[in-house]
Parts: C-alpha cells; sequence; structure tokens
C-alpha cells in the first residue's frame, strides 16, 4: 500500500488506545480526536512548500521561511470529520474550510451527499479531506470525486482509522491522493465496521446512537 501512511508517534499511538476503549466518555473521546488532529495535521502538513521573506525580529533584520502559495483547504466530511477539523484549524486559523455532507445508506453502504460548500478558488489550493474512519471508502471516495469535479487537483486524505478493503477500493479509485491514518485496523465486519476499531465515530463524538 504506497499510497498508505501510517502515523505511529507514540503519542498518538497511546491517544488512540485509549479512544478505542468502550468505556472512555463521550468528552474524553471528544477532546482526544482533537488532540490528535493537531498530531496528524503536523504529518499531512510536512512537505508543504515554504518561501524566505525578510522580517525584523526585537535584535535586527533577519531572513525566514514561511509558507509559500495559497492557504489550505481542510473539506471535512459531514458528521464525523468535524472533530478532527477542529483540531486542525487550531494549528492552521486561516485556512478555508468546505463541507461534505454524506450519510451511509445503511442497506446498500453507498455515500449519498445531501451538502456541499467548498472554496471557489479550491483548483490552487491544497486540499485536505478529513473524516475518523476509511472503512468501506464509499464515502471517501464520493467527497474525492466531488472535489474533482468542482476543480480540486491537489488532494490528501486524512483518517484516523483505516481498514484495508477501504484503503483498496479507495486507492483504485483515486491514485493520486495519498491517505494519512495513525492506524491500519484487521478488516471489515459484515455490517461495514472497522474491526477492531472503536465503533461509530460519530456516535462516541456526540453522544449518539
Amino acid at each position: 500500500m504506497e499510497n498508505l501512511t501510517i502515523v505511529d508517534h507514540p503519542l498518538v499511538q497511546h491517544k488512540l488506545t485509549i479512544m478505542r476503549d468502550k468505556d472512555t466518555s463521550t468528552a474524553s473521546f471528544r477532546r482526544l480526536l482533537e488532540e490528535i488532529a493537531h498530531l496528524l495535521c503536523y504529518e499531512v502538513t510536512r512537505d508543504l512548500e515554504t518561501q524566505t521573506i525578510d522580517i525584523q525580529t526585537p535584535m535586527g533584520p533577519m531572513q525566514a521561511p514561511a509558507l509559500k502559495g495559497k492557504k489550505l483547504v481542510f473539506a471535512s466530511i459531514l458528521r464525523a470529520g468535524n472533530g478532527l477539523l477542529s483540531g486542525m484549524l487550531d494549528l492552521v486559523p486561516s485556512a478555508r474550510v468546505a463541507h461534505i455532507g454524506l450519510y451511509r445508506d445503511p442497506e446498500t453502504l453507498q455515500a449519498v451527499e445531501y451538502y456541499f460548500k467548498a472554496p471557489t478558488d479550491i483548483a490552487d489550493r491544497l486540499v485536505i479531506v478529513v473524516d475518523p474512519m476509511l472503512a468501506t471508502a464509499n464515502s471517501a471516495v464520493s467527497a474525492i470525486d466531488k472535489l474533482k469535479e468542482r476543480g480540486a487537483n491537489n488532494i490528501r486524505f486524512l483518517c484516523l482509522l483505516a481498514a484495508p478493503e477501504g484503503v483498496r477500493r479507495f486507492t483504485e479509485a483515486h491514485p493520486d491522493v495519498p491517505i494519512f491514518t495513525a492506524s491500519l485496523d484487521e478488516k471489515l465486519n459484515d455490517h461495514g465496521y472497522i474491526m477492531p476499531g472503536l465503533g461509530d465515530a460519530g456516535d462516541r463524538m456526540y453522544g449518539t446512537r
């Protein structure tokens, strides 16, 4: 899986272990997801292009690196993607935000779109799509389809957990989009959930069933 980067930093793995525990509270789960988002954001933006600019420190002039080009777009797949989005915006508060509303049909497991809103100049920006789970990949593939239809051509996908089936499906559909995740789990069960996983990320984040 050459297109896949697993972020195995000890802090990421420790926080993920606590999140997997079924007894972790909603408040703790939400806080940990935001904290992990900080760490994952470092990795997915590690190779951003920089340029040298002139600044004045309290001690004198210098040349220093700064991000080059237009700001990023974080594209959240609703609703669970907003859990990662919050932490990433802490690090890059100037990023533009896109929202992609998709839900998984419980019978077909296919993604159904109900909302899409993104910056008009999305073709000129790096777009980082966020969703905690890459399970069947139907939602992720559909989200990338929608972004490409609107001109996005520089895209990365960031998730908390991935299943091998989802990675394969995603890579077949969008081989040009790299995937960043904290864990590649064992498999999907018959209902399309990641095993051993952590349950439904949206439900655990918002305290719903």
